[in-house]
């Protein structure tokens, strides 16, 4: 089984996660913020991850701390988790419909962090539910995640939205079209030894 757990404590947020790339579509999120909940969840299912994540984190300010700190300690536990990478395809591309949204995510384990995102939401926030302004998700911070999930992880992420309208729409299919492409990329190929890489080594 390939598992890892890191936990951060830090001023404004104290992190634990657990991460089992070999799961079975698990996941147990509470992060404080009820649409980020949602969308780690979704990220579990589709890439058939086991994936625990506590937060406490000092929403009374934003949500920035939390959905970042979440970013850096998830991409830990991918890096972890995934070891030296031998036997595992490393590359993994996926295109999400989700209703209105159309969202194109491409991954490359190549151990070295680049993100490229290039879109603005129209909406500050989005919701699942009609809550008070702490607990809601600030589309803002979807890049800050993203960001700090694609360093942490040390791994190329890639995603353009090509098409959409409902915020929602476009949010959710980020989060499964990247859960695809990292189930692709972590899985075994049988057709290939060693680790994919010239050098031997990522």
């Amino acid at each position: 089984m390939r598992e890892a757990s890191f936990e951060r404590v830090t001023k404004e947020t104290n992190i634990t996660c657990k991460l089992n790339l070999d799961g079975s579509g698990k996941g147990n999120i509470n992060s404080g913020i009820g649409f980020f909940d949602h969308m780690l969840n979704s990220f579990a299912k589709h890439a058939n991850f086991d994936l625990d994540v506590k937060c406490n984190g000092d929403l009374e300010v934003d949500n920035h701390h939390s959905v970042e700190d979440i970013g850096i300690v998830l991409g830990t536990c991918i890096k972890d988790a995934v070891g030296n990478k031998e036997g595992i395809r490393r590359y993994g591309s996926f295109i999400m419909p989700m209703d209105d949204a159309l969202v194109l995510c491409a991954i490359d384990l190549s151990g070295r962090p680049y993100f490229n995102f290039n879109y603005s939401f129209q909406e500050e926030r989005v919701s699942d539910f009609d809550v008070s302004r702490v607990g809601d998700f600030e589309t803002e911070t979807l890049r800050e995640f993203l960001y700090a999930l694609s360093y942490s992880a040390g791994m190329n992420l890639h995603i353009k939205v090509l098409d959409g309208v409902n915020t929602h729409h476009i949010i959710e299919a980020i989060f499964k079209a990247m859960a695809n492409a990292l189930r692709i990329s972590v899985s075994y190929d049988s057709e290939r030894e060693g680790i994919l890489s010239t050098k031997g080594a990522l």
